[in-house]
C-alpha cells in the first residue's frame, strides 16, 4: 500500500515537473534574444515557473512544491545546458532554485490569505531574487547591457505574475487549499 501511494504521490507531479522544466529550457533560450534595449523574450515566459510553483504549492502542499523545483531545476539544468549557453545555464539554475524555494516558503507562510495573495506576494519578491542573480550572474562583464535588461526584465516579470492570477483562480476554482506542510 505504500508503494501505491508513493506512486501516486509521484505521478501527480508529473504535469508540473514537466510544465517546470519546459518554461526553463524555454525560457533559457528566449533570454538570448532581445525585444528591445530593456526586454528579452525570456522575461515573457519565465514568470511562469512561479505559476507551476504556487499551483503545486496551493493544490499539494509546500512539500510537493519543493519537489516539483527540485526535479525541474535537474530537467532544466541538463536540458538547458544542451540548448543553452553554459553560463546561462548555470546562472538560470542558480537563480531559479533561489528563487523558487524562496517562493514556496513565502506562499506557504501566506497561504491563508485571500487566494490572491499568496501567489502575487511570493511571485513578486521572489522575481526580484531570481532577476538579480540571474542577470548578474549571467551577463556581469560580458559588455551588455545586463542591468537594463534586468530592469526591464523584472518589470515584465511583475505583470505577467500579476495577469498569471488569472489562469491561477481559474484552475484553483473551488478546491480547498492543502494542508499546510
Amino acid at each position: 500500500m505504500f508503494k501505491d501511494k508513493s506512486m501516486s504521490s509521484i505521478s501527480r507531479l508529473l504535469l508540473p515537473i514537466a510544465a517546470m522544466a519546459v518554461v526553463i529550457v524555454a525560457s533559457n533560450i528566449l533570454v538570448s534574444y532581445p525585444i528591445n534595449d530593456w526586454i528579452t523574450w525570456g522575461a515573457i515566459t519565465f514568470p511562469f515557473a512561479f505559476l507551476v510553483t504556487d499551483l503545486t504549492n496551493r493544490f499539494y502542499g509546500a512539500s510537493a512544491a519543493r519537489k516539483v523545483v527540485l526535479v525541474g531545476f535537474a530537467v532544466g539544468v541538463v536540458a538547458s545546458l544542451v540548448f543553452a549557453e553554459p553560463r546561462i545555464a548555470l546562472a538560470s539554475g542558480t537563480a531559479f532554485f533561489v528563487a523558487q524555494m524562496l517562493d514556496v516558503s513565502i506562499f506557504d507562510k501566506l497561504r491563508a490569505s485571500k487566494w490572491w495573495i499568496a501567489p502575487a506576494t511570493s511571485s513578486a519578491l521572489s522575481s526580484i531574487v531570481d532577476t538579480f542573480l540571474f542577470f548578474s550572474l549571467a551577463f556581469a562583464a560580458t559588455g551588455l547591457p545586463w542591468m537594463q535588461w534586468a530592469a526591464g526584465d523584472l518589470a515584465v516579470k511583475w505583470a505577467v505574475a500579476l495577469l498569471a492570477l488569472i489562469p491561477y483562480r481559474l484552475f484553483l476554482g473551488n478546491r480547498p487549499p492543502a494542508a499546510v506542510s
